[in-house]
């Protein structure tokens, strides 16, 4: 009965301002290959989610199809899911997010299931800033059809059945980028000190929130030549700057030499603090962003942290002007406007 997770927990677990533990946040037991990277991904939403003290029934958590939209079997068991049609996340979560905006959204994608059939979608939902968190879990192959090279298989990187890619590859966050997304950054699933704090901006940042993981395919994408390992990316991967996340309320109280530090507000007032930023990268503007991420990638080096965010961001609620009230609490009384304001809407119309 390896399949059935353990109900047991240490009675001295410590609990987070609602009383719940990180166990409350957790999953069936994966199924995944051991090493993946993506169950560490799936251990840093558990790790965000009851650190920022949000309750499991506010989240919904939406997936397509493939290796990484399996892990929300995997984490937050105790929220609402729904696992979509292959590339076809992206068209679910808006009529859910504009039904119902009370919820915090967070999709969960692969590198095939947003790059290929469904880039498209990922297209038009960044551009539209939908408020919801989106997450690639990024391993340049489709895993679950044995080991083909995905649209993010750098050009040279070969898998290991051998041949190199001769493509180009689509880069997810330079993509999210010029399509108007809100918040954008990239990381690697075997650093959790820098993707923990990520997945808390995104979570509290109003409007579309786009992270592109790199997490290695143990199986089939984890072999020297192949730019998705965990050798290559720990090798070449540089970070824009160490990440802080202090939330809302806590007094900060360190101090830093002028110049060396940045600080982000996010939406609730919770912030970012960024240090020991690159000098050319301004993460408040975004074509210093997709500069610096096109310099990096000629260098051969994969850019992480935070690349870009809006602090001004209006999302697709505040644009459409939609109700404050969840659409879904809506009656009949508040949707039918009456006999007299339908004649003069007819009216008007002829």
């Amino acid at each position: 009965m390896s399949y059935l997770t353990p109900t047991f927990r240490h009675p001295d677990l410590p609990v987070n301002n609602l009383g719940y533990t990180k166990a409350d946040y957790e999953g069936a037991l994966s199924t995944l290959c051991a090493g993946c990277g993506h169950d560490s991904i799936s251990g840093s939403i558990v790790r965000a989610a009851h650190e920022l003290s949000i309750e499991p029934h506010k989240i919904a958590k939406l997936s397509g199809i493939g290796c990484s939209s399996k892990t929300p079997t995997y984490f937050l068991g105790n929220s609402h899911g729904f696992n979509s049609v292959h590339g076809r996340m992206p068209s679910v979560v808006t009529g859910a997010a504009l039904a119902n905006r009370d919820l915090l959204y967070m999709g969960v994608s692969g590198d095939g299931d947003t790059a290929s059939i469904g880039m498209g979608q990922f297209a038009h939902i960044a551009r539209r800033n939908l408020n919801m968190v989106y997450i690639v879990m990024n391993n340049g192959c489709y895993g679950l059809t044995k080991g083909q090279d995905s649209a993010t298989a750098d050009e040279g990187s070969a898998s290991k059945k051998g041949d190199p890619n001769p493509f180009n590859s689509i880069d997810l966050c330079a993509t999210a980028l010029q399509m108007g997304a809100t918040l954008v950054a990239r990381s690697f699933s075997g650093d959790k000190d820098q993707l923990v704090p990520l997945i808390k901006a995104a979570i509290s940042h109003r409007g579309f929130a786009f992270i592109d993981v790199v997490s290695p395919c143990v199986t089939f994408n984890n072999n020297p030549a192949s730019t998705k390992s965990y050798e290559f990316v720990r090798d070449h991967a540089e970070a824009t700057g160490t990440i802080d996340f202090v939330p809302m309320g806590k007094e900060i109280t360190a101090e830093y030499e002028a110049g060396s530090s940045h600080e982000v507000t996010l939406h609730d007032g919770s912030s970012l603090q960024l240090h020991k930023l690159a000098e050319t990268h301004d993460p408040l503007n975004r074509r210093s962003a997709i500069n610096t991420i096109e310099d990096y990638r000629e260098s051969g080096n994969i850019l992480t942290g935070l690349i870009y965010m809006d602090e001004s961001s209006r999302d697709l609620h505040d644009t459409l002007e939609t109700s404050e009230r969840a659409l879904n609490q809506l009656g009949e009384a508040d949707l039918c406007p009456g006999n007299d304001q339908l004649r003069k809407i007819n009216a008007s119309l002829r």
